[in-house]
């Protein structure tokens, strides 16, 4: 698989006239090809398994994978031997933009991408498309075209950044699956260097030397960060008092709270209350990494 293209905007695609969104069923040992595509091709298998080729390039094919076939390809699909095999398909045209702009180069783009990403829309992107192409609502063509455009630039260009635990060392993984259960209650506790050391397995040292250098800051003010974002959708979406946020958030009281909040945020959480969040200071956990302990550790309910 090739390395994500670089985010360039793409044009509307535009579907071809009876050849999808549809389903395609194959009796086992079938074989589709070879053929020259004349346009680009969506394939997703739902049950059964198959081998796509296109000159030197072999890809086995699963339920949770789905390809795209670009025009001029030469390429031959091998169907599960033993079984049936049924896929869903749709194929397209990718019009040049309005005033002249050259369609993209789409050599660098992927060929296959995993369905089963967490987060990751694409596979229920592709059963939308089926589910149009069966029922065919009034205008069905263009939600399907506007579904098309959305799976075509999550697959270009991936399902947003790299988050979560693929980007972490093991040890900060492990720490944070500790932190998660001990914050399941939706009260985000402070805990010592101690115990994060013991649930990461490492020294306390070696845990402050990967979070240094990983986060920029040690566990201990990694996760009182994470705390302290975690009142900025309490403060605007909920009625709760300083005091309760607080609370919450693993802070003694309100005031312990407001001065953590002013240094890290340069105000009080009571001024920060009334500025829209386009105004606000940045958030303390808008670097990737922070962001990543973030995903791992349940959210705070505004109105609790």
């Amino acid at each position: 698989m090739t390395e994500d293209a670089e985010f360039v905007p793409l044009p509307a695609p535009a579907l071809l006239a009876r050849l999808g969104p549809a389903v395609a069923d194959y009796p086992p040992g079938s074989v589709f090809g070879p053929r020259d595509a004349g346009s680009y091709e969506f394939v997703w298998l739902l049950h059964g398994s198959a081998r796509w080729v296109c000159g030197g390039l072999t890809v086995p094919l699963t339920p949770s994978a789905l390809l795209l076939v670009r025009p001029g390809m030469r390429d031959t699909f091998h169907w599960d031997p033993n079984r049936p095999t049924r896929h869903g398909y749709t194929h397209f045209l990718l019009p040049a933009a309005v005033r002249g702009a050259d369609l993209p180069d789409d050599s660098g783009w992927p060929v296959v991408r995993d369905l089963t990403g967490r987060g990751d829309p694409m596979a229920a992107l592709c059963q939308y498309l089926l589910t149009l192409g069966a029922s065919r609502p009034p205008a069905w063509e263009r939600h399907a075209e506007e579904t098309l455009r959305l799976l075509l630039l999550t697959f270009v260009h991936g399902p947003g950044p790299e988050t979560g635990a693929g980007t972490l060392p093991q040890p900060l993984v492990a720490m944070m699956a500790e932190v998660r259960a001990h914050w399941s209650d939706g009260v985000a506790r402070p805990l010592a260097l101690q115990w994060l050391a013991r649930a990461a397995g490492v020294s306390e040292s070696t845990l402050c030397r990967i979070c240094r250098r990983r986060l920029g800051v040690s566990p201990v003010e990694a996760l009182e960060r994470l705390r302290l974002a975690r009142a900025e959708p309490l403060l605007w979406l909920s009625n709760l008092s300083l005091r309760a946020i607080a609370v919450q958030c693993g802070f003694a009281d309100a005031y312990h709270f407001s001065r953590r909040f002013r240094a890290v945020y340069g105000m009080p959480p009571s001024a920060f209350r009334t500025v829209p969040p386009e105004s606000a200071p940045p958030s303390p956990i808008t670097n990737g990494a922070l962001s990543a302990l973030q995903a791992l550790v349940p959210p705070s309910h505004p109105g609790r």
